[in-house]
């Protein structure tokens, strides 16, 4: 079934039915190559979805999978998987095998918590954290060791440039709170080599982030700068930067170091993105419904990062800052950092509706544009082409995009190609359980993703090549 898009220009109007996207070249987004007033529609891709015998995963003919782990069931060194396995960074092993991270966005209710852990544990009351597993080249679980315990929700996050995880905690939740014995909503690094390599370092609180409800990351390689979304609401989240102070050589255990230092919860500037559209300032991005608007960045400093007293995105006053509903996955590619706003309403505080924008941000320009938007499904039980609640996401190697659904009905991963349609990668057919974490094998071959309940980590397989763009 194809699917239309119909824009209505910036500043008024209502989102687009339907999908929106443009791409220059195999695995390249730096282009909007298509004329905003275009219309899209349903690709090909690698061809209908095949139901799953087994009830769990159905994808295109040729394609297979491995369950790499369940929540409570599969066996670690440390107990079993834990629950609620979410976002997750794949490095690559030196046998030709895989390194999975992966968050587990765990706040206090979960059956299976992450076991606290001596030398890995920030909170001994929280029970998030990640798993490390290995999996072989073919896909399959070899070994699975807890690399961080006692945080708290969580859920996104990044791979930097020199091979670490950056896990994000969604909370602002304080100490005395729940099970917490300590403040939450940080980021920590986790390095995937090794348990060991994690002792006395995973659990330190990169501070100088800030405390807030963090989803995901993007590190720029050039500058070491990174780049931060909030999942918020009332008021709707910011967009972040992270500049780090002079003299500041990246590499691992470089943050760490940097927090520990006197002073290192307020290193470096921590700034919010603040937009304009010409000389008219831009209070939320739900205002954009025209695929390839552009606008221009500047940034403010956060007044107190920490929050001791007033949460970060209710510092700045109106004006001062650009908001966004459900700000989520981020993904660097093409010298940028490509975001996700989920979804927004206007009973949200947000001024139009839609069900998913993705974002580049160009940092030599300072201007972000939007690259998809994703209008209102209206029938989000119905497997009929229509997708909303795109939250992570992935760059193709194979080219274009790939958005994990966390939406309403059915849950699929929904691919874009790189002329600009979209069509299902995968549907859950086990429930209607969002997808995680997606990222790819060093080497393109295998697609690593979460089922976040009842807990499933998955190895996509198949005949991947460049999906088509024809029309479904």
């Amino acid at each position: 079934m194809t699917s239309s898009v119909s824009r209505r220009g910036f500043l008024g109007g209502t989102a687009a039915t339907g999908l929106g996207f443009a791409f220059a070249g195999s695995g390249s987004l730096d282009a909007f190559i298509r004329p905003a007033s275009a219309a899209t529609g349903t690709a090909t891709g690698y061809g209908i979805l095949v139901p799953d015998p087994r009830g769990i995963l159905a994808l295109p003919e040729g394609f297979s999978y491995e369950l790499i782990a369940r929540s409570g069931e599969t066996s670690t060194d440390d107990g079993v998987h834990p629950s609620d396995p979410d976002g997750m960074g794949v490095f690559a092993a030196g046998d030709g095998g895989s390194i999975l991270v992966t968050n587990h966005e765990n706040s206090g209710e979960e059956d299976f918590p992450v076991p606290a852990m001596d030398g890995i544990t920030y909170d001994p009351g929280a029970i998030g954290g990640t798993s490390t597993i290995l999996v072989d080249k073919d896909g399959r679980r070899v070994s699975q060791y807890t690399s961080l315990a006692g945080t708290d929700n969580n859920c996104a996050g990044g791979i930097t440039p020199w091979d670490t995880w950056l896990t994000c905690e969604e909370t602002e939740s304080r100490a005395g709170q729940g099970g917490n014995t300590k403040n939450h909503g940080y980021v920590f690094e986790v390095d995937p080599q090794s348990r060991a390599a994690n002792i006395g370092k995973s659990s330190v609180p990169l501070t100088f982030m800030g405390r807030y409800s963090h989803e995901a990351v993007a590190v720029d390689p050039a500058t070491s700068e990174v780049y931060l979304t909030e999942d918020a609401g009332n008021p709707n989240g910011l967009y972040f930067r992270w500049v780090p102070p002079m003299g500041f050589v990246a590499g691992k255990n470089a943050l760490r170091n940097l927090a520990e230092l006197p002073g290192g919860d307020n290193a470096g500037r921590l700034q919010a993105m603040r937009c304009f559209l010409g000389s008219q300032h831009i209070p939320d991005l739900s205002e954009a419904t025209n695929v390839g608007t552009r606008l221009k960045v500047e940034w403010v400093d956060v007044p107190d990062r920490s929050a001791a007293t007033v949460s970060v995105r209710n510092q700045f006053e109106a004006g001062q800052v650009t908001r966004a509903r459900k700000l989520e996955g981020q993904w660097w590619a093409d010298d940028g950092a490509f975001f996700v706003s989920s979804f927004a309403r206007t009973e949200d505080g947000s001024a139009n509706d839609h069900d998913g924008q993705v974002w580049f941000y160009d940092p030599s320009s300072e201007t972000i544009t939007l690259k998809t938007i994703f209008g209102i499904n209206t029938e989000p039980e119905q497997d009929n082409g229509n997708f909303d609640g795109p939250d992570n996401i992935t760059v193709s190697p194979h080219g274009g995009l790939i958005l994990a659904e966390d939406g309403s009905g059915i849950s699929h991963l929904v691919g874009v190609t790189s002329q600009g349609k979209a069509y299902p990668l995968a549907r859950n057919d086990y429930n209607n359980s969002e997808f995680c974490g997606p990222a790819f094998s060093a080497d393109g071959n295998t697609l690593f993703v979460n089922i976040q309940s009842p807990g499933f980590t998955l190895a996509v397989t198949g005949p991947w090549g460049r999906p088509s763009n024809a029309v479904s």
